[in-house]
């Protein structure tokens, strides 16, 4: 496997479009403006046009480090351009996971050019590519706008989207939807009821204590960190996915800190410990990007299965949030997302206030 296309060639696409493997610059501002700076500024664009929000918007800078293949995954990004112009762009992610056999993918078009086959097009340049790598199983995950169009629903049986443009786009290259996944939105107001609900997991949380703290991951406790994050991959619904197991050490730690830090993220890891045996076992992220006034992400929530049953689930969550609102007051939203069947993790963002504000799919494709 190579980490970046090895040449510029360029693909014909239908409309007069074409494909350009992205060379990703040894800096974000390195030729600015120029083809790494278009591809931000329509990945943005894309993605607000597909859920009405910028919350996942990135800078040049904070999108780079995201771009750079690592030892887990090899990421290969191409931009569609049209006279000069970009308006869209498409990635292939292969995990180094498993079996190697998984690999993310997206092809994200600008509306105003849509219905001219390009998409179509640039699947038919991806599919052979992943192929040749071995790879199985392709996966996406997508974004949908409020509609009255036909809901379509997984085999799950939770949730639904809309067979809009970018669901019937990805049935007709034969992706099924798997599993519907669903945005909410916590705003900041007073904190009484936060207070409340923490007061109470931690009465039910008797034997286990909260520790935090701020990536990088402080040596003791990294292999903790590291044993939960692994079990984070195999032990929530994945419905039919078919996600590798992800295999988590010391140093898969060290670059996964580091990564946050090159985005110029802060990530605040809020932790369960037990007290008699010194083992973590649940954990929360929040995660902050840009101004201080920016908008919170909620990304882990996990609790080991042997320690089910006590609130952890609530105790970190509560105690990470009252921490991180202390630090950074002018963040005044957190917005996370849960599988709709995840039933236990959505009940406990319901009692700590989250409302939905979208849904999204999670889709798979068996590669013959």
């Amino acid at each position: 496997m190579t980490d970046a296309p090895t040449n510029d060639i360029v693909t014909p696409l239908p409309a007069g479009a074409t494909l350009h493997p992205l060379v990703l610059p040894a800096r974000a501002d390195a030729g600015s403006p120029g083809p790494f700076r278009d591809y931000a500024e329509v990945r943005n664009r894309c993605l607000a046009e597909a859920s009405g929000r910028t919350d996942d918007d990135f800078t040049p800078e904070e999108l780079l480090p995201l771009l750079t293949s690592d030892a887990y995954v090899q990421r290969r990004q191409w931009r569609i351009a049209r006279d000069d112009r970009t308006i869209g762009v498409a990635f292939l992610n292969v995990s180094r996971d498993g079996d190697g056999d998984t690999a993310m993918s997206a092809i994200s078009v600008l509306r105003a050019e849509q219905g001219r086959g390009i998409a179509t097009a640039v699947a038919a340049h991806l599919e052979p590519l992943a192929r040749r790598e071995g790879v199985r199983t392709l996966q996406a995950w997508t974004e949908h706008l409020r509609s009255d169009e036909t809901r379509l629903s997984p085999p799950t049986g939770f949730g639904s989207v809309p067979l809009d443009h970018t669901a019937r786009f990805l049935q007709a290259q034969g992706w099924t939807l798997e599993q519907v996944d669903r945005v909410s939105e916590y705003r900041w107001g007073e904190d009484l009821h936060l207070r409340a609900l923490h007061a109470e997991a931690e009465t039910a949380a008797a034997g286990y204590r909260v520790v935090r703290w701020l990536l990088p991951t402080p040596a003791e406790r990294v292999d903790g960190y590291a044993w939960m994050k692994s079990r984070m991959s195999t032990d929530v619904p994945d419905a039919g996915m078919d996600s590798p197991e992800e295999h988590w050490d010391a140093e898969r730690v060290r670059e996964h800190d580091e990564r946050w830090a090159a985005m110029g993220h802060t990530v605040q890891v809020t932790a369960a410990e037990h007290v008699a045996t010194g083992e973590l076992c649940a954990y929360n992220e929040l995660s902050l990007k840009g101004p201080e006034d920016s908008v919170t992400q909620q990304n882990d929530t996990f609790v080991l299965g042997a320690h089910r049953g006590h609130r952890l689930g609530l105790l970190v969550k509560s105690a990470g949030m009252l921490a991180w609102h202390e630090r950074f007051p002018d963040s005044a939203r957190i917005v996370t997302y849960n599988a709709e069947e995840n039933r236990p993790m959505l009940s406990i963002n319901e009692q700590l206030g989250f409302v939905p504000i979208g849904y999204g799919g999670a889709w798979k494709k068996a590669l013959a």
